[in-house]
């Protein structure tokens, strides 16, 4: 069954936001952590999204999928560099990183779709 990543982006989205509402110190310091590990630094923006995107892969997270495939493609990501971040984590994570490389091919196309791309 094919997930559709643009919504569930959006979904974990709005649950995050419930989640900072009622777990304010923790969401807020996990956001500050996010912010920090991702800003650029001697490694670009771009190459943080597509390492966290293998980790994500190698990990099993489809929401994490959802969110470092999203937020490659902001930070400039190609399709090109998206595989080579794909083939990585299969070689790091093996057979069950191949069903999650899919998820994450799968997720690209969705993001970067004509139709997707006017919901951003």
């Amino acid at each position: 069954m094919s997930e559709d990543y643009p919504a569930l982006h959006k979904h974990l989205q709005r649950l995050s936001a419930e989640l900072a509402k009622e777990l304010g110190s923790p969401m807020s310091a996990f956001a500050q952590l996010n912010g920090a590990a991702t800003a650029p630094g001697a490694l670009d923006a771009r190459t943080k999204q597509l390492m966290t995107l293998g980790m994500s892969i190698t990990a099993r997270c489809e929401g994490c999928i959802a969110y470092h495939v999203h937020d490659a493609i902001r930070a400039g990501a190609t399709r090109p560099e998206i595989m080579e971040t794909i083939a990585l984590a299969i070689l790091m994570g093996g057979g069950p990183a191949v069903v999650y490389a899919c998820k994450a091919l799968e997720a690209f196309d969705q993001f970067t779709s004509s139709a997707s791309a006017e919901k951003r």
